[in-house]
């Protein structure tokens, strides 16, 4: 997704697929980076089990600044 459309959406946990494009990052590089240097990635998220979650308006907030 792009910058754009990350903001248009309704969905209120996003992806490492859906924000790869808007960080020009491969979503496995964000995943791996989430899972094992943590304090390198500066907006939210968590793990439900394996999969990662992204919340839309802390992503922003962090995008934006």
């Amino acid at each position: 997704m792009t910058i754009e459309e990350i903001r248009a959406s309704d969905k209120a946990f996003l992806t490492p697929q859906d924000i790869s494009r808007a960080l020009g990052s491969d979503p496995q590089t964000i995943r791996l980076t989430a899972k094992l240097h943590p304090e390198r990635i500066g907006y939210p998220f968590t793990f439900v089990g394996t999969r990662m979650k992204i919340p839309r308006i802390g992503f922003l907030r962090w995008y934006d600044n």
